[in-house]
C-alpha cells in the first residue's frame, strides 16, 4: 500500500522554516514573528507539487547545547520529526552565515541516516549573496540549495532536490493483501491492550502510565485465515496536561500511523466520555480519507440501563459530527467483551471503503434523486447534473458534472451522498465528491 512521503523542515530558531512552510502550505498556517522559539508545536499540511503528494511537518528550531526548558522541548520535537521523515530540509540562513551551531545540527542528521537536502534561505539577492551559499559546502551536508522563502524564490530548485530522494512504494502484493488498521486515541484509553487481546499475548507492553508507546508499532495478526496488521500508536492528550514533554509531538507518530493505515480504530475511554480531545484525534484519520471504527473501551466499568447505548452514541454523533458514517462498537479489552466482534467490523468497514459502484447504477441514483428532490437555483438558473461517475477507492471519490459549480450547494452534494448511502451502505467510509463544470449541449 502506498502512502505519503514525509518531508520535515528542520534548523536552528529564526532561519525561516515557517515561512518556507507556509509557502509550501499556500497559507499562513504556522506563526511567523522575527524571534526564536515561536513554532513550539509540530505543525503538519499534506502539500501537492507538480505530480507529487506529500506530508510537510514543521518543526521548532533545533538548539543542540541548550538547557533552556522551551527550546529543549523544541529540540525532542525535531529529533521526533526527524525519525518520522524521510526527507528532511536543513535549512540555514546566509545572512548570519555558518554557525556552530549550524555543524552540531548537521552532525544531529548525519546521524539519521535520512536523505538530507540543505537549503540556504534569506538568499534575496543571488549576485550579492552567492558567494555566501558556497560557505555552506564546509557543512559536508552536500549542496547548498539558495532560496528566499518570503519571495518564493529557489523553491523549485529545492523541491525537485526533495522529491528526488522520495521513497518509492516497495511493499510486495502479499503485503498489500493486509489490512492495516491503526489504532488511535488518547493517551491510557487502553489502546496497547485491545491489541494484546486480540493477538493473545503481551506483544506490546501496557503500563497505567500515560504514554507508554512512544513509536507506532506493528503487529501481525492471522484471523479466521485473514491477515491484519494493527499499527499501535503514541496516545495523544491535551497541551494543558501534558508533563512529558516527548508527549506533546506523539501527533507526528499518529499522522504517520493513519498515512500507512486503510482504518483507523478510534479508543475511547467510557468513563471519561467522548471529549474535545478525541474529536481532535478523530480528524486526523478523517482527513485522511481513512475508515473509521470507534471502539468505546472499559464499557464493562459503566453501570448500565437500557438506554446507556443509545445515550453514548447520541454523544459520539454530536461531538464527532463531521464523521457520521464512523461505526461505532463497545468493548471491554479487560475482558474481551465484544473484541472478536471488532475483526466483523473491521472487514465490513474495509470492503465499503474499497467498494466501486458502476457509472450505469450511479447515474440510475442520481437520475432518482434529482426527482425526488429538485436541483437548487439561483436568479432563475436551475443547477443541472449532467453525469456521475467513481473516480476512485480509498477513500470512494465520485466525479458530478454539472452546468455550474456555484450552485451545486454543499447541502445538495450531502444529498446526493446520502441517496449513494442508503443504496450501497459504504459503512464506517467517508465519501468524497469533485464537483466538475460541464458546457451544456446547445442543441
Amino acid at each position: 500500500m502506498s502512502r505519503k512521503n514525509i518531508v520535515a523542515v528542520v534548523g536552528r530558531p529564526n532561519v525561516g522554516k515557517s515561512t518556507l512552510f507556509n509557502a509550501l502550505a499556500g497559507s499562513r498556517i504556522a506563526i511567523v514573528q522575527d524571534k526564536p522559539g515561536v513554532t513550539r508545536d509540530r505543525i503538519y499540511q499534506d502539500v501537492e507539487w507538480l505530480n507529487h503528494s506529500f506530508t510537510l511537518i514543521d518543526t521548532g528550531g533545533i538548539e543542540p547545547d541548550t538547557k533552556d526548558i522551551i527550546l529543549s522541548q523544541m529540540r525532542d520535537q525535531a529529533q521526533i520529526a526527524i525519525d518520522t521523515a524521510d526527507v528532511i530540509i536543513f535549512m540555514v540562513d546566509v545572512k548570519q552565515g555558518l554557525t556552530d551551531s549550524d555543524s552540531k545540527v548537521a552532525d544531529m542528521l548525519r546521524r539519521s541516516g535520512k536523505p538530507v537536502v540543505l537549503c540556504v534561505n534569506k538568499v534575496d539577492n543571488f549576485n550579492r549573496d552567492s558567494m555566501d551559499v558556497y560557505e555552506f559546502y564546509n557543512l559536508g551536508i552536500g549542496e547548498p540549495f539558495p532560496i528566499s522563502a518570503i519571495n518564493k524564490q529557489g523553491i523549485g530548485d529545492l523541491l525537485e532536490e526533495v522529491v528526488s530522494h522520495f521513497v518509492k512504494d516497495s511493499t510486495n502484493e502479499e503485503e498489500d493483501d493486509n489490512v492495516k488498521i491503526a489504532i488511535i486515541g488518547k493517551p491510557n484509553v487502553g489502546k496497547s491492550s485491545i491489541i494484546n487481546k486480540l493477538i493473545g499475548e503481551n506483544r506490546l507492553i501496557v503500563s497505567d502510565i500515560a504514554g507508554t508507546t512512544r513509536d507506532a508499532i506493528d503487529t501481525e495478526v492471522k484471523y479466521n485465515g485473514k491477515k491484519y496488521t494493527f499499527i499501535d500508536t503514541a496516545g495523544l492528550r491535551r497541551k494543558n496536561k501534558i508533563k512529558d514533554e516527548l508527549e506533546h509531538y506523539m501527533i507526528l507518530r499518529t499522522v504517520g500511523a493513519v498515512e500507512r493505515a486503510d482504518i483507523a480504530v478510534l479508543v475511547i475511554n467510557a468513563e471519561e466520555g467522548v471529549t474535545e480531545q478525541d474529536a481532535k484525534i478523530a480528524g486526523i484519520a478523517h482527513e485522511s480519507g481513512k475508515a473509521v471504527i470507534i471502539a468505546v473501551n472499559k464499557w464493562d466499568l459503566i453501570e448500565k440501563d437500557n438506554h446507556s447505548v443509545k445515550e453514548f452514541t447520541k454523544d459520539i454523533r454530536n461531538t464527532l459530527a463531521f464523521m457520521n458514517y464512523a461505526e461505532i462498537i463497545f468493548i471491554s479489552a479487560e475482558t474481551g467483551q465484544r473484541l472478536v466482534k471488532l475483526y466483523d467490523m473491521i472487514d465490513m468497514v474495509n470492503e465499503s471503503h474499497s467498494l466501486r459502484v458502476s457509472t450505469g447504477v450511479l447515474n440510475e441514483i442520481m437520475t432518482q434523486a434529482v426527482v425526488m428532490q429538485q436541483p437548487p437555483s439561483d436568479k432563475g438558473k436551475i443547477l443541472k447534473l449532467f453525469y456521475i461517475t467513481q473516480a476512485s477507492v480509498k477513500p470512494p471519490t465520485f466525479v458530478i458534472f454539472v452546468n455550474d459549480k456555484k450552485l451545486m450547494h454543499f447541502s445538495y452534494t450531502r444529498y446526493i451522498e446520502n441517496q449513494i448511502r442508503e443504496a450501497f451502505g459504504f459503512k464506517g467510509t467517508p465519501l468524497r465528491f469533485i464537483i466538475r463544470e460541464r458546457k451544456e449541449d446547445k442543441k
